[in-house]
């Protein structure tokens, strides 16, 4: 016997606001009933919607200053290990070591460090690149990158039930609440 897994039928609910107060607002009273896989589109930046929607913040500018730590430790072990290790040679009577001519080629590889961990640090914490996304099924989304401004709940947050959840997203007097299909 063989065991089928059933797909969902639903990804969420999806809620359409005309302005993004009533999304802020929307998105609070909906963490402060319990929900929280949730997440808000705009087509604008705002900066409520973190604190709204209950996000912590990131680990990026860690993962910032360790690769530009990386970086820097790296540049400095390749210039001394070229130096004095690899390749010594006696140039006007300088040290093999010497450590002030280390210092641009120091700067320029934490500075690599840093900005390579901060362009790859930020795709993958963002879940990037994500050419399909259920929420592209709902055809008021496409106003998401110009007008209009949305809150999703999806079905794996544990106080998600279907009817419970619409008649919630109704009582936020939004334009309008979709089926998001996965």
């Amino acid at each position: 016997m063989s065991h089928i897994d059933e797909t969902p039928t639903l990804y969420g609910l999806m809620a359409e606001f005309d302005n993004p107060s009533d999304l802020v607002r929307a998105a609070e009273r909906a963490r402060l009933a319990g929900y929280r896989n949730m997440d808000a589109y705009s087509p604008i930046p705002i900066e409520e919607i973190n604190e709204a929607l209950g996000y912590k913040r990131t680990r990026l500018p860690l993962l910032v200053l360790l690769g530009g730590i990386c970086g820097g430790i790296g540049g400095y072990s390749l210039e001394y290990w070229s130096s004095v290790i690899a390749y010594p040679m006696n140039i006007g009577g300088r040290p093999f070591h010497s450590w002030p001519q280390f210092i641009p080629v120091t700067f320029e590889t934490t500075v690599l460090g840093a900005a390579l961990s901060a362009f790859v640090g930020m795709w993958a914490l963002n879940g990037l690149p994500q050419p399909y996304h259920p929420v592209f099924n709902v055809p008021a989304f496409e106003r998401a990158s110009r007008d209009r401004f949305f809150l999703c709940i999806e079905t794996i947050d544990p106080r998600f039930d279907r009817h419970a959840t619409q008649q919630f997203l109704e009582g936020l007097h939004p334009l309008g609440v979709s089926e998001v299909a996965p």
